[in-house]
């Protein structure tokens, strides 16, 4: 009998080969695909998933699979303890909206909002009033209806007129409602308004209306006032005179010739050239007159000064204090006719 030592083994063995030993059994029968979930992060938990398929979970043993309810989950945290030594809200404590309806603080509130108002608005007066003389301008339209009409007669009927000095109260002259004589800038403003809009008026009478003509009437008539002023206080300047005229005064009493120019202009409506120069006339001599006799009070020396009692210096000033009158008061009817001329609705021709 022959023996084969290697007729046991089919294949044979290797040099240098070891067989491998396997220790993990549950590595055998692992799948070639890798799991749905990583090994570190689990599935979520179903509490409807039993852990044996087929069988009932363990807490849901009791009940019938068809009435089957979930368990109640997880109640929310409970926070009651924490506020189980809080105060009640009505225990020393309010909302800012309760704190303001006490009536304490309430009137405080409402007595620093009323002084915060009262100061920005004495701010603003105060650097108002030093470009705009806000509170000399309420006392020159310190006026009512029966100054007005009074006004107006003074203006056309002062030769009737006698008594031409201003009264004055103890922080400075009464105001125009009670003083005929005080200068005001009611009826200036006003008379410059209806100029402009007799001369519109007057314009398209004649077919030489057009919407720019107004804004150039307006601009003229204030440029002219404006140089008037301006001369006036120049004059004044260098003569040196002293008196108790203001800017204000000046420009009140440059704008009544409004009011004889209007008188003119409506006249010349009715009369054409005839009524223009008759009333022109007219309006210009009784200015003319009113001017002088009201500067007369303000711009002569009525004794106060200290160089009245000098012969030489009270001669020369009233020379020229007068010169300074007839000046203001010729002027008016040259401004008078120069604003108004070329307004003067032509005759019609006779057919």
């Amino acid at each position: 009998m022959n023996f084969n030592a290697t007729s046991g083994a089919r294949y044979p063995a290797q040099k240098g080969s070891r067989k491998k030993r396997v220790s993990d059994t549950a590595a055998i029968n692992a799948p070639a695909y890798p799991p749905a979930y990583p090994p570190s992060y689990p599935p979520p938990y179903n509490p409807f998933a039993s852990a044996v398929p087929g069988t009932v979970p363990p807490n849901m043993s009791a009940y019938d699979d068809r009435n089957a309810v979930p368990p109640p989950y997880a109640s929310s945290p409970d926070y009651s303890h924490m506020h189980a030594n809080a105060p009640p809200m009505d225990q020393g404590y309010s909302i800012p909206g309760q704190f303001l309806n006490e009536p304490l603080v309430a009137n405080v509130a409402m007595q620093y909002g009323q002084a915060l108002v009262g100061s920005g608005r004495q701010l603003v007066d105060r650097e108002l009033e030093k470009y705009i003389p806000v509170s000399r301008l309420k006392y020159y339209f310190a006026v009512d209806t029966r100054y007005v009409l009074k006004k107006l007669g003074l203006l056309f009927f002062p030769f009737v007129h006698s008594d031409w000095s201003v009264k004055y109260e103890q922080d400075g002259p009464v105001q125009p409602r009670y003083e005929i004589n005080a200068p005001d800038l009611y009826i200036p403003t006003m008379a410059y308004v209806t100029y402009v809009l007799v001369a519109g008026v007057i314009l398209g009478m004649q077919d030489r209306f057009t919407p720019e003509i107004l804004g150039i009437q307006a601009s003229s008539a204030l440029a002219w006032t404006i140089f008037e002023i301006a001369v006036e206080l120049i004059t004044l300047y260098i003569t040196n005179i002293q008196t108790n005229l203001k800017t204000l005064d000046l420009l009140a009493f440059g704008g009544y010739k409004y009011v004889g120019i209007i008188f003119a202009l409506l006249l010349s409506i009715l009369f054409h050239k005839t009524g223009y120069y008759a009333g022109l006339i007219y309006s210009s001599f009784s200015l003319a007159f009113f001017l002088i006799r009201t500067l007369k009070v303000q711009v002569l020396p009525d004794g106060s000064s200290p160089h009245h009692n000098d012969p030489y210096t009270h001669s020369s000033g009233n020379k020229r204090r007068m010169y300074l009158l007839l000046f203001v008061a010729g002027i008016q009817p040259l401004l008078m006719w120069w604003l108004s001329f070329h307004l003067i609705s032509p005759p019609t021709p006779k057919s």
